[in-house]
């Protein structure tokens, strides 16, 4: 008798843990181990902050947008508005004062 509740124990045991780490290996993604000096750490990622990153990287830079404009021939150039759709670029050029405007996307297009 005592074999056979040995056996069941064992047997609930590992059922349970099977359970157990099918559930975990889902949500497995969100969580990270550092091991440090004071230990092991678990940090949990924060996606929210990733996908706000990733938005940024979509972006056109104020630098980027400059840079374009000064290779097309803009002196003192100057971002002047920046917008979620746009940015807009001012500054001189032989004929006197312009503007050119850049979608705000990765790559800067002109509008």
């Amino acid at each position: 008798m005592l074999k056979f509740l040995a056996q069941a124990g064992l047997t609930l045991t590992l059922a349970l843990t099977a359970v157990g780490t099918t559930t975990t290996v889902a949500s497995a993604q969100d969580l990270e181990l550092r091991i440090g000096p004071d230990g092991v750490r678990p940090i949990i990622r924060d996606n929210d902050r990733r996908d706000r990153r990733d938005r940024r990287r979509d972006e056109c830079s104020p630098r980027e947008a400059l840079s374009i404009a000064r290779d097309e021939g803009l002196r003192r150039a100057e971002v002047t508005r920046v917008t979620r759709r746009s940015l807009t670029v001012e500054g001189m050029t032989r004929r006197g004062p312009t503007r050119m405007v850049f979608a705000n996307v990765r790559g800067c297009p002109e509008i």
